[in-house]
């Protein structure tokens, strides 16, 4: 008995068979392509229904000219490999179907172009070659299942001998009923209820998948009821470890995650506390400018004292006498050179006498003086101190890099973890999905082995009922029957 051969596959037409979204493509000459998108990616993700999101698209679509739609439908790619992947089904004798939201503008042509058997879409309403902002089909109303199921009806067979291929939250419905659901491209909504992910924009990818199945048919058809039961012995096995493997990846990537969400926090901390020193700083350092600013303006003050005061012309007058002392004293002179030194010496004595600094200015001097020291120190201690944050505020700058590298090695690690749990996942689906059809198969075999139970019952009956009529006649005849033979006449209620 040959059980679940693919006889159909039907796919999305948006995204799957052509590489775009139709809708928002005619968005952009309309003018409308920013809401269109919008309204278009919460129906994809699940988060409106399709009914309402593609009315209240094609409402924003209103006053588009026919022409110009037909020629965005034109310039619209074909997805890669679609046209060698519905090649390659239909040589293998498949059914190919598309059932889409989008619209009959676009998807005639590629049903054309493609030659596919079964083709479902709405129809975009126009009045003078002008859309109307009206649309209607069998996709506005009805789910991509209940239109599935009129095909299978038609074609008279099940969601088991189907595959379904889509990308959003609208093709789940037909995907959780087929035989082999797989997520192209698909938006985490549908991923989870696939049976398999295929990631590359290369259509291509899902013959493999589709050819495993069959072979896995095939292989069950030909095994034997012991065989089967061993294989699901095999494959039960098989699931158990991965979902052990998945579930240590699992633990894994929680535990990484942790670490990486503790060190976030420590590094928050790290750098709070380095902000900290860095602001404590820089208003130490406001600090030393001010005083800077205060021991420089009383400096400046200073100076003018001594200009006014004659102060300047003393100090330069004790130098001037400090020089020449010295020469006297450390060089040989002739007496005449010594006497001429001397006598300028004793000039510049005499005017430094007439010099005189009043005792007001001199005590204010001093307290100026006095006061810059005051200001000076105050800018050193306080640079010390600034300094001393500043060391430390590096220190933490580099406790936050050191942090930060180890945080980012843990989120390494849990996207590591997370990526081989996930690829676990959908090797645990597949197995599982094997599983169903080996269990599929058993029942099948059982059944097969009650109906041939039955049959041989029923044969061994009508002989029995035949050697009851037998031995009757004999009876009549006089003959002696056993204690069997009359067991049996009495089992059939001959006599």
């Amino acid at each position: 008995m040959v059980i679940f051969l693919i006889k159909l596959v039907v796919f999305d037409l948006d995204n799957v068979i052509i590489d775009g979204e139709a809708i928002d493509e005619i968005g952009k000459i309309a003018g409308v392509e920013k809401e269109v998108m919008e309204i278009t990616e919460k129906a994809m993700q699940g988060d409106v229904d399709f009914e309402s999101s593609i009315r209240e698209r094609v409402k924003l679509l209103k006053g588009t000219a026919v022409e110009d739609i037909k020629k965005v439908a034109d310039e619209l790619p074909l997805m890669e490999g679609a046209e060698e992947t519905v090649k390659t089904l239909k040589e293998k004798g498949y059914l190919v179907a598309v059932i889409s939201g989008s619209f009959d503008l676009v998807a005639e042509p590629v049903k054309e172009k493609l030659g596919i058997d079964y083709l479902f879409c709405n129809r975009l309403h126009e009045e003078d070659g002008i859309l109307t902002g009206e649309v209607s089909g069998p996709l506005v109303e009805k789910s991509k299942y209940d239109v599935l199921c009129g095909i299978l009806e038609k074609e008279g067979i099940s969601p088991r001998e189907c595959v379904a291929v889509g990308d959003g939250a609208n093709d789940i419905s037909m995907i959780e009923a087929a035989r082999l659901g797989i997520a192209f491209n698909a938006k985490p909504a549908l991923r989870k209820k696939a049976d398999a992910v295929v990631e590359d924009k290369d259509l291509r990818k899902i013959l493999p998948i589709i050819e495993k199945v069959a072979e896995a048919d095939d292989k069950l058809n030909k095994m034997s009821y012991d065989e089967v039961m061993e294989l699901k012995n095999e494959y039960e096995d098989k699931l158990s470890a991965i979902a052990s493997e998945r579930d240590e990846l699992n633990k894994k990537a929680r535990e990484m995650k942790e670490l990486r969400d503790s060190l976030n926090s420590e590094l928050r901390e790290t750098l709070n506390r380095a902000v900290e020193l860095r602001d404590k700083r820089n208003e130490i350092n406001s600090k030393v400018e001010e005083n800077k600013k205060l021991r420089d303006q009383i400096n400046k003050e200073i100076r003018k004292l001594e200009w006014s005061s004659g102060g300047r012309d003393r100090i330069k007058i004790e130098n001037e006498i400090k020089r020449i002392d010295k020469i006297i004293e450390t060089r040989v002179l002739d007496i005449n050179k010594e006497n001429e030194l001397v006598k300028t010496a004793n000039e510049l004595r005499k005017k430094l006498m007439k010099i005189q600094e009043d005792d007001e200015t001199r005590e204010k001097a001093l307290e100026l003086r006095k006061k810059s020291e005051e200001y000076h120190e105050k800018v050193v201690a306080l640079s010390e101190e600034a300094q001393g944050y500043h060391e430390k505020m590096l220190e933490y700058f580099r406790k936050t890099d050191e942090i930060r590298k180890k945080a980012d090695e843990a989120h390494e690690k849990f996207l590591e973890f997370r990526r081989m749990a996930s690829e676990k996942h959908e090797e645990f689906k597949s197995t599982l999905g094997e599983i169903r059809q080996i269990n599929e198969r058993i029942n099948a075999l059982r059944s097969e082995n009650r109906s041939a139970r039955r049959r041989e019952s029923r044969e061994k009956d009508i002989e029995e009922k035949e050697r009851a009529r037998e031995i009757y006649e004999k009876f009549k005849e006089g003959k002696k029957l056993t204690k069997d033979e009359i067991l049996l006449l009495q089992k059939h209620r001959i006599v």
